[in-house]
């Protein structure tokens, strides 16, 4: 009979320590693949989402203004000095050394317009980059065209407006093209339409009010590819918008450091269950460990045997406990968030570091107990007999 018949007949006689050496660690390793697929999980869902957050950066002109507002209240300013940004300019922005991270550009020209006695904030903007920058809207109709409007919910309530009837604005005659859903934001209360038609409008040619740039990918460098288009719009202001963004991530990152403060523990309190077991193993087997030193078996022999069943339990628990971690982690996301369950993937390099986490606690755990074991006297435990 060799070592590895006699560490496996020895689990399967002792099978209620065997089971509870092997509870810790799939409970162990079943917590720490929890909370990494966990944190994963969700990390992989806001970088999902960051790509439909919408702009991030935005550009509008230098000014000398000092704006006298309070709690959403305009008492007015002292103005000095306002500049334009030229639409031209913006074609420096794609040669920024970061343009490939860039998603869309959208220049906005705004401006007061007189519709039906009331004054309501005319919108001039990209249509197409409007798909990207505000994934939100839903519109109820069509996008205009050169002749065409937008309006936004709250115009459409006041003005009383619905789709394909007539609008004008500065004498000339428009059409709703369609209606925008409810956003809960400052665009319920804007007219939209396309930047040409704005500009001939408003008598702004050639030049924009503000500029929108999306670029939301992982890892754009976003405080970079403000400091490059800085540079190639001196008369601009550019600025990130980055606060929401940045609250979740750091939420996200302090629920990190709390995880790994968890499964240290958990691993800890895993390792001496193995350890405390495997001890009180050892003392139940003085006499048959002193049978096997007398019958030639030597120090090594001894501690390869315990060793042996310690690798067995570990690399079971190790596979237990990772399908565990993950099936409970990817029940939560379904049971909470159906859409973000997908997020949660089999991750081949988490269940090898699983398995080799619950082999490394394991085996170091019954260091000791086959320590003990292979010091233990043989004559001594022969007489137990």
């Amino acid at each position: 009979m060799t070592r590895k018949d006699i560490a496996l007949k020895n689990l399967w006689r002792r099978k209620g320590k065997s089971f509870f050496i092997l509870a810790g660690l799939v409970i162990a390793v079943a917590t720490v693949v929890g909370l990494i697929s966990f944190v994963t999980a969700m990390t992989h869902t806001i970088n999902h989402q960051l790509e439909k957050y919408g702009a991030n950066i935005l550009i509008v002109p230098k000014t000398d203004n000092l704006a006298l507002t309070y709690g959403g209240m305009t008492l007015g300013g002292v103005a000095f000095e306002t500049r334009e940004i030229r639409e031209s300019d913006l074609a420096g922005i794609a040669t920024i050394k970061d343009a490939a991270s860039i998603a869309a550009v959208g220049p906005v020209v705004l401006g007061g317009v007189e519709i039906e006695n009331r004054h309501v904030l005319l919108a001039g903007i990209d249509f197409d980059a409007t798909r990207i920058l505000k994934p939100w809207w839903k519109v109820s109709g069509a996008l205009p065209g050169p002749d065409e409007v937008l309006l936004g919910a709250e115009t459409a309530r006041i003005l009383g407006l619905g789709i394909h009837e007539p609008v004008f604005i500065k004498d000339r005659a428009m059409s709703v093209a369609g209606v925008l859903a409810p956003t809960g934001s400052q665009d319920d209360q804007l007219i939209f339409t396309t930047m040409g038609t704005a500009q001939v409008l408003l008598d702004k040619p050639g030049v924009v009010s503000m500029v929108e740039v999306a670029a939301l990918c992982n890892a754009c460098p976003v405080e970079e590819m403000v400091a490059q288009i800085s540079e190639k719009l001196p008369d601009a202001k550019t600025m990130a918008i980055q606060q929401v963004v940045r609250g979740r991530m750091e939420t996200l990152n302090h629920f990190q450091r709390f995880s790994y403060l968890i499964s240290g523990i958990v691993v800890f309190i895993g390792g001496l269950v193995v350890l405390v077991t495997m001890m009180g193993s050892v003392r139940e087997r003085t006499e048959e460990i002193g049978i096997f030193r007398a019958i030639g078996f030597r120090k090594k022999d001894v501690m390869e045997i315990t060793f042996i069943e310690a690798a067995v339990l570990s690399a079971i628990g190790g596979v237990l406990g990772y399908l565990l971690g993950y099936g409970a982690t990817r029940l939560g996301f379904l049971l909470l968030a159906k859409k973000e369950a997908a997020m949660v993937l089999l991750n081949p390099t988490l269940a090898a570091g699983a398995l080799l986490m619950a082999m490394a606690v394991g085996l170091a755990a019954s260091a000791y107990p086959a320590f003990m074991a292979a010091r233990m006297d043989p004559s001594r435990a022969l007489r137990s007999l």
